[in-house]
């Protein structure tokens, strides 16, 4: 009995610890704070609207150098890759028929004189004779038409030593521009022809210099609605920034003066020309670059900070309003000046206004104590 009274209260300690065990389980997990965010109030300023196009640079001018007669190159007269001034001598042919081309021509002339001088003074005895009847009149007119033609014996010899002198001149090849020149096509003792189909080096001038860059036809649909309609103001005196190749901003400004007027019919875009300065010749022809083009300026612009714009799965730009009833809205990319996104036009109702508060970005985790 006494045994059976102990187990009986062994027994009900064991199922009163059980039962503890089992209604005293672990505190139910607690909701994660709220995440700190940051907020930007944004109001109206005016947006210079951009786009970076890509371009090739060209020289400014550029002049093939053709021999314009034949000879052999006795020499070459200046030094590769560096400048040279308009009608400074390039290379020197073989002129000495050139040179015997023109005393033919001199002595011709001489020939000319000699014989007009005769004709002078056959015609004046002549004139005299008639008035008393000593010579026949048609005498007299075969001397006055003998004066005649030689005076035009003489222009003829004049002129075939004149052409004479020029093709001589042309032995001496000249710069017809001044600017850069690269390296020689031929050397010393090589044989050029006159008109001849491969070009000696051109020379180019580098100072200013033209950047060619292509824009598509569609943005520029689009720019002009915009012009139309208002919302943008011109911006094609807006200087130009150039980027250099290795993302770096060139140190002067161009100016856009020159849009294509027809649309490449495989590429669906324009050409746009912008002159630059380039005094230091750090542009050179052939160079890739990217032109910032002004596509006009909005007055009243929202300019949203870079961090604060997400994409949604079509790759809309979305804001989002903190405070009220606006939600965040979806709104068109138009430029990135600043290192900062504007949030303008295609607006839904209900969107961004002044004085708007826009999440920032999450605050970083702190560090727990």
């Amino acid at each position: 009995m006494l045994i059976t009274t102990r187990l009986s209260l062994l027994t009900i300690a064991t199922l009163t610890v059980l039962l503890a065990g089992c209604g005293g389980g672990a505190p139910a997990p607690q909701a994660p704070p709220p995440t700190p965010v940051t907020v930007v109030t944004v109001v109206p300023e005016p947006v210079a609207l951009t786009r970076e196009l890509p371009g090739r640079v060209h020289p400014l001018l550029v002049a093939e150098v053709r021999p314009q007669v034949s000879g052999i190159v006795k020499k070459v007269l200046f030094t590769e890759g560096g400048r040279v001034e308009a009608g400074q001598p390039l290379y020197q042919l073989d002129d000495a028929t050139y040179l015997a081309d023109v005393n033919s021509s001199k002595a011709q002339l001489a020939r000319a004189q000699a014989t007009l001088n005769s004709a002078q003074l056959t015609a004046a005895r002549a004139d005299e004779l008639v008035k008393i009847e000593a010579v026949s009149a048609q005498d007299h007119e075969n001397a006055v038409a003998a004066l005649r033609q030689a005076e035009a014996e003489v222009g003829m010899m004049r002129a075939a030593l004149d052409r004479a002198k020029v093709t001589a001149s042309y032995a001496r090849i000249v710069s017809p521009i001044a600017g850069r020149i690269g390296k020689s096509t031929v050397t010393q003792g090589a044989l050029v022809t006159a008109n001849q189909e491969a070009a000696l080096p051109p020379a180019q001038q580098l100072d200013p210099i033209y950047v060619d860059v292509t824009q598509s036809s569609t943005e520029w649909l689009e720019l002009r609605r915009a012009l139309d309609s208002g919302n943008l103001s011109d911006g094609s005196d807006v200087p130009v920034s150039i980027l250099l190749e290795d993302g770096s901003r060139y140190e002067h400004d161009g100016k856009l003066v020159f849009s294509e007027v027809t649309v490449d019919t495989n590429t669906g875009s324009y050409a746009l020309r912008i002159v630059v300065d380039n005094p230091a010749n750090l542009l050179l022809p052939g160079m890739y670059v990217r032109a910032a083009v002004s596509k006009g300026e909005r007055a009243n612009g929202l300019l949203v900070p870079q961090p604060a714009i997400t994409r949604d799965p079509t790759g809309k730009a979305i804001a989002m309003v903190v405070g009220g009833r606006r939600q965040g809205r979806t709104a068109h990319r138009a430029g990135e000046p600043d290192c900062r996104q504007p949030m303008v036009g295609r607006e839904r109702p209900g969107g961004r206004r002044q004085g708007d508060r826009r999440r920032l970005a999450e605050d970083p985790p702190r560090a727990p104590p």
